[in-house]
C-alpha cells in the first residue's frame, strides 16, 4: 500500500496518510457507501473496482461513474454538508480499500497547506472527470458514448456485466448489444 501512495506523495506525507487509515475489504456487491447513510470516510482503492450508483425507488439503476484501482472514492458533496448520501458506492468486485475518515482527513488538510494542494487537484480531477461525462451525455450518440468508454476503460467491460456498461452509457442493454455487434463486424 505505501508503495502506492510514494508514487503519489512524497515518503512523509505519504506516512501521514497511512497513519490516519486502515484496509478495508470489501465483497463483490458490498457497498463502501451507502445512499441514505451520511458517509465519514474517503477511501483509496488498493485493489478493485468501483462504481457510484443510483437506485431509484422502482430498483432502476443509474451508473454515475466507473472508479479504478489506485483512485479515490468518496460521496465528497454529502460528507461536507453532513448529509446522507444520494448514491451507493458498490464493490463490481473482491477489493481492498484504504479508508480514511474523514475527520482525520479534515486534519490533516488544516494543519498543512500541502494537503490542501492536494485537496483541490483531487477536487479539479473530479471536476473535470464530471464536465466531461455530462458533456458525452448531452452531445454524442450512444455508439460514440460506447467507443469512447472502450478507450478510457480499456478491457474493463470483460470485469463488469454489460447491464452495468449499459447503465453508465444511458441506454438500454438491448440498445449495447446492437451497438456491440454493429462495432464487430
Amino acid at each position: 500500500m505505501s508503495t502506492v501512495f510514494k508514487e503519489l506523495l512524497p515518503d512523509e506525507k505519504a506516512n501521514e496518510l497511512l497513519a490516519i487509515g486502515k484496509i478495508e475489504t470489501l465483497k463483490k456487491g458490498d457497498y463502501f457507501v451507502r445512499a441514505g447513510a451520511t458517509p465519514k470516510k474517503i477511501g483509496f482503492i488498493k485493489k478493485g473496482l468501483f462504481r457510484y450508483v443510483y437506485i431509484n425507488s422502482l430498483g432502476k439503476q443509474f451508473t454515475k461513474g466507473i472508479i479504478l484501482e489506485n483512485q479515490f472514492i468518496a460521496s465528497y458533496s454529502a460528507m461536507i454538508s453532513n448529509e446522507p448520501s444520494f448514491f451507493f458506492i458498490e464493490a463490481l468486485e473482491d477489493s481492498e480499500v484504504f479508508s480514511i475518515p474523514y475527520n482525520k482527513w479534515l486534519s490533516l488538510v488544516d494543519a498543512d497547506p500541502f494537503w490542501m494542494r492536494f485537496l483541490l487537484k483531487l477536487v479539479e480531477k473530479g471536476f473535470i472527470t464530471k464536465e466531461k461525462r455530462e458533456r458525452e451525455l448531452l452531445l454524442l450518440n450512444a455508439e460514440t458514448r460506447y467507443v469512447n468508454f472502450l478507450k478510457e476503460y480499456p478491457s474493463i467491460e470483460y470485469r463488469i456485466h454489460q447491464t452495468i456498461v449499459a447503465s453508465y452509457l444511458g441506454i438500454q442493454p438491448e440498445s449495447l448489444s446492437r451497438i456491440r455487434k454493429k462495432i464487430a463486424t
